[in-house]
């Protein structure tokens, strides 16, 4: 295995041991009853996060009340996953259910916390370990009936959903999901860029069109149909948002969006696609997960499906759009056609396998462009948040000395780091006022905050001395505006003064590029470029050359044209 493969493996089951160490560290206060068993009990589990406090109401030898206390998941996970998980142990009266796949972590601190609560009322509380899973018995099921299907729920699936039922109110919309909660990797993003003619761009004073953006993506591999329809999209995608309560108010210049300056797109934008998916009436089957095509002589006409409890059936559809994204997290696919993206970390939520990569090779449907790989500069360990890799951001090994040119990208920089033993990431208080997700990451803990860089040398496991002349030599390249031994002109000295914040760091791959080749009407094309009847895929799934808004301007094209085919 890779070094970094190594580092995020060991992060992982340290944070897993140390969960399991504190399993029985709760404290407890009953009250209500005299009962040995029954009471509330506040207790805590250990999540991705750090601690998480709940409360848990016992009565009559059962779990009857369960309430989130304070803790520091990410609330896009949080928000999804805690009712799910409140609702299964309720309704078994226990902390021995399923976890809400996709959100492995939270699940483990609240089940664990409620086997606390469990030990303590005297009951005999159920074992928990981090991928618990039930089995259960193989069941086939009757064949379900609809006009449109759509597999995965992130933000193309999502997109495509609302705009069929704009398109046509009374078209019977099914959406399923493999995980138990919504949104992919959408509901992480900072930044919704691309989008042209916003609110936020005019208030912003920034001058753009419609023939600039032509001009500017001209060259990025789309075909010339595809790419006049993705200018189209991008033109009214902040109006179509702002019909359902999506308020990208902050542009940070270009083409860049986020809700405000210290509230990230993704969350927004995911949380008010659901709610309107929903209201218009579209029907959401979360753990279930799309495993083929029912294929008719050449056309499609639906998909064969899995439930988390081992259950399979069809859903027989008039029009299907596959969007189950990309394959970061499928080794055996980068295997076969990225290998030199082979063993690092990914920025990607567990959903992202490449599931239906497969099955258009079944079927003879064209592939294309599957070695393009976007890295991500820097994500911060164990969290696996996306950080600025910009001005401020200083590299050091374990050692305490820089390595490389922080402003590298994609191999160039994931490489060296890769090498090292580990990686921090340091970073001065200018850097944590400029940045939103760094701002936001020291808010949430997930750097270390040290005074001085002496006491961030202590953090590291360096010489104090070594990582003060590293810092002392970056200052000097900045200020003579020279370029340093990597190849850097720093763009800024770092603040003589902390305080510092200090986290593990590595490169990820962050979106697989390549996929399915679609037309600009995001019909799936057979190798021969013919058109399968009765098939759309949009997002990551496809071959796309842009990233989050290029994906729900494909899935509302996908929506649209499914639900006119289907009128007609």
């Amino acid at each position: 295995m890779k070094k970094i493969g190594k580092t995020l493996l060991a992060a992982l089951l340290a944070l897993a041991l140390l969960a399991g160490c504190r399993a029985g560290s709760g404290s407890s206060s009953a009250s209500g009853s005299q009962s040995a068993q029954s009471g509330r009990y506040t207790v805590t589990g250990s999540g991705y996060g750090g601690d998480v406090a709940v409360e848990v109401t016992i009565e009559n030898g059962a779990v009857t009340g369960l309430e989130l206390g304070e803790h520091k998941e990410s609330l896009v996970v949080i928000e999804r996953a805690f009712p799910l998980l409140r609702q299964r142990i309720l309704e078994a009266g226990t902390a021995d259910v399923d976890s809400v796949s996709g959100a492995t972590f939270s699940s483990y601190a609240v089940k664990s916390a409620v086997a606390q609560a469990m030990a303590q009322a005297g009951l005999k509380a159920p074992a928990i370990g981090m991928n618990d899973k039930k089995e259960y018995e193989a069941v086939t099921l009757e064949d379900v009936t609809t006009d449109l299907v759509i597999v995965g729920g992130g933000p193309s699936g999502l997109a495509a959903a609302i705009n069929a039922k704009e398109t046509n109110p009374d078209l019977r919309v099914l959406l399923v999901e493999k995980l138990d909660i919504l949104s992919g990797n959408g509901k992480f993003d900072l930044n919704f860029y691309d989008m042209f003619n916003s609110e936020a761009q005019k208030a912003n004073g920034v001058e753009d069109s419609k023939e600039q953006f032509l001009k500017d993506m001209k060259d990025a591999g789309d075909s010339p149909a595809r790419l006049q329809v993705w200018a189209d999209g991008e033109e009214v995608m902040d109006a179509w948002l702002r019909g359902f309560g999506v308020t990208l108010d902050y542009n940070y210049g270009g083409r860049n969006h986020m809700a405000t300056k210290d509230n990230y797109a993704g969350q927004m934008i995911q949380r008010e696609m659901e709610k309107q998916a929903l209201a218009l009436g579209v029907e959401i089957r979360t753990g279930t997960a799309g495993t083929d095509l029912v294929m008719e002589d050449d056309a499609v006409k639906g998909v064969s499906v899995r439930t988390s409890r081992n259950e399979s059936y069809r859903i027989l559809a008039g029009a299907t759009i596959i969007a189950t994204g990309g394959f970061s997290c499928n080794q055996d696919l980068l295997e076969e056609y990225a290998p030199d993206y082979v063993g690092y970390a990914t920025s990607n939520q567990m959903g992202a396998t490449g599931d239906f990569v497969p099955v258009f090779e079944k079927y003879g449907m064209k592939l294309e462009n599957m070695g393009k790989i976007r890295m991500i500069p820097l994500i911060l360990l164990p969290s696996r948040d996306l950080t600025n890799s910009g001005a401020g951001t200083v590299l050091v090994n374990q050692d305490g000395e820089r390595f490389v040119n922080e402003r590298n990208s994609e191999l160039a920089l994931a490489e060296p780091i890769r090498q090292q033993e580990s990686v921090w990431m340091v970073v001065d208080s200018q850097k944590a006022a400029d940045h939103a997700n760094v701002r936001k990451q020291v808010k949430e803990g997930r750097f270390t905050q040290v005074a001085t860089l002496e006491e961030a040398a202590r953090v590291i496991g360096c010489d104090a001395g070594t990582l003060e002349d590293t810092f002392a030599a970056y200052n000097a390249s900045a200020e003579a505006g020279v370029a340093d031994a990597f190849g850097l002109v720093p763009e800024r000295a770092i603040l003589t003064e902390g305080p510092y914040y200090v986290s593990k760091a590595a490169s990820a791959v962050h979106m697989t590029k390549g996929g399915v080749a679609c037309d600009e009407q995001a019909r799936v094309l057979y190798e021969n470029g013919s058109v399968v009847n009765g098939l759309y895929a949009c997002g990551e799934v496809t071959w796309q050359s842009g990233g989050y808004s290029q994906s729900v301007v494909f899935g509302r094209v996908a929506g649209a044209n499914a639900a006119a085919a289907l009128a007609d």
